[in-house]
């Protein structure tokens, strides 16, 4: 589905209704059982949080940067919603393996589902999001099963899964760690679109202008959503963000994720 210019009149609509909550926030959270050094000084989280939150939403959030860079962030657009917000650092490449990074995402979205309460949300509320790398690590999540079901949670308990321009292939950065040029396309067992299933929460792909993102981002996210389709998932949606580069999307796609909390979480 395209979206068109109408987004930037919600955007404004909702800026303007949105009712600010006193927040509080916590930083450098430890979430990870991991002990060597780079993944003690590395895997923490932040949580901005309501006060006297009960049974807020959840809102997991992981950062892009290629896998190789970036930092946990709280995003704007996301704070004074009434959201219990994780946003969540993970170990990089070239320092660990792909397989090590999905292995982070999974351990602190475990964390926040069983830390939830403790903050005011409610766990049977949580989405699961990140822009670029992290809509990648969101999709991975929640279509190949094993990696939350190491930290005891099961993918399906998570409410939806909101990738913003994730990769459906296998991550271009993984690649170049094998000598693969980054414009050959692979599907392997780190690739979302090697795990199509038909029994997954809702997952809502959002992208960039289809003549505007990165690699081919967008085909990537039609040929997984038609794939789950096919193989019969009838919660899969594929938004289009007309005029909005892969760096650009993130805005008008808060909007999105936020209006899906709002329809269906409150």
């Amino acid at each position: 589905m395209r979206l068109r210019n109408f987004l930037s009149a919600a955007l404004i609509m909702v800026a303007a209704s949105t009712i600010a909550a006193k927040e509080k926030t916590d930083r450098d959270i430890p979430y990870s059982a991991k002990s060597d050094a780079y993944s003690t000084a590395r895997l923490k989280v932040d949580v901005s949080y309501p006060e006297d939150a009960q049974g807020a939403p959840v809102v997991v959030w992981f950062h892009g940067g290629g896998l190789e860079g970036g930092s946990k962030e709280l995003p704007s657009a996301l704070r004074d919603k009434g959201y219990v917000l994780v946003g969540v650092n993970y170990r990089l490449l070239p320092n660990v393996r792909v397989t090590d990074i999905i292995d982070d995402a999974a351990e602190a979205v475990a964390w926040a589902i069983k830390n939830a309460a403790k903050y005011g949300g409610d766990p049977s509320k949580t989405v699961v999001s990140g822009h670029s790398a992290g809509g990648y690590l969101s999709m991975m999540l929640c279509l190949d099963k094993k990696w939350l079901d190491r930290y005891g949670v099961d993918a399906d308990s998570v409410a939806a899964y909101i990738p913003f321009s994730g990769q459906a292939i296998t991550h271009f950065n993984a690649r170049k760690m094998d000598g693969i040029d980054p414009l050959r396309p692979v599907i392997d067992d780190t690739a979302p679109l090697y795990w199509v299933r038909p029994d997954c929460p809702p997952l809502i792909l959002i992208t960039g202008d289809r003549e505007l993102e990165l690699y081919g981002r967008y085909e990537e996210n039609a040929y997984l959503d038609r794939m789950m389709k096919l193989v019969g998932h009838k919660n899969t949606k594929l938004l289009e963000l007309d005029g909005f580069d892969h760096g650009g999307m993130a805005q008008p796609a808060f909007f999105i994720l936020n209006d899906y909390i709002r329809k269906n979480m409150h």
